[in-house]
């Protein structure tokens, strides 16, 4: 009996490890469905004057709803991350919506990061540890470029936040410097989409759809591949030099 009330006991912990993860695949998997077409553009513009007549009278608490609000669609996944990004500019302007969308996304990434380090990442990162051969070398050279290779899945604009935030749980990254390396890697989105966000009440009222297709122009794109490429040059540089050796 002592023998089966373990082995269930285990398996409902292994359940429990594995919930916070599939409630957000779970979440993620349903937004995508029902909540494609609620944070848009459209219901922005409609809600315009409610919005920012409620944020007059009520700063401190749109302030609040607006950062739990942006924590729930970052750490659910759920669609709409960057009109949301925009929302903050919106709202608040860049000054003060910059840092609100800073802290609103580390939260929510940082969520997303314990949840997978909880279900399966402590495993996996110790399994690397202990293997052997190929599997061991990878995990011995992120291990040697953690703060390299962090800073350069964030500015480069490819890699999809989710991506973003569940690998380096799986690789056993330190809570810390995820929470740092994520903070200050987002800044140059994070600028980018809220100004952008800063100007939407000209758009609406002019009648017009806002154009998200600036965010791949030269002089939007460039600065953040250079300081994507800034990231990358030390691990190319300690490759270099392990050859050399």
């Amino acid at each position: 009996m002592d023998g089966a009330d373990g082995k269930n006991g285990e398996k409902r912990a292994g359940l429990l490890r594995h919930l916070p993860l599939a409630v957000i695949v779970t979440a993620a998997a349903l937004g995508a469905v029902f909540l494609r077409d609620v944070l848009s553009f459209d219901t922005l513009s409609a809600h315009r004057d409610a919005l920012l007549d409620f944020r007059d009278a009520n700063y401190l608490a749109t302030a609040l709803a607006f950062v739990l609000t942006y924590v729930a669609v970052v750490a659910l996944s759920l669609p709409g991350a960057g009109i949301t990004s925009m929302t903050g500019g919106f709202l608040f302007g860049t000054a003060a919506g910059t840092p609100l969308n800073i802290l609103a996304a580390t939260i929510g990434a940082t969520l997303i990061f314990l949840a997978a380090r909880w279900g399966a990442g402590q495993r996996l990162a110790q399994r690397m540890d202990d293997s052997e051969g190929r599997v061991k070398q990878v995990k011995l050279a992120i291990d040697a470029n953690q703060w390299e290779a962090l800073f350069l899945i964030r500015l480069v604009p490819i890699v999809p936040f989710f991506v973003a935030n569940l690998l380096p749980a799986l690789f056993g990254v330190p809570l810390f410097r995820f929470i740092v390396s994520t903070a200050l890697g987002i800044i140059p989105g994070a600028l980018v989409f809220t100004s952008l966000g800063a100007g939407l009440s000209e758009v609406f009222a002019a009648g017009e759809t806002p154009d998200l297709d600036i965010v791949f122009a030269p002089h939007i794109l460039l600065p953040i591949l250079g300081l994507a490429a800034l990231a990358a040059l030390p691990i190319v540089l300690k490759a270099l030099r392990g050859r050399a050796l």
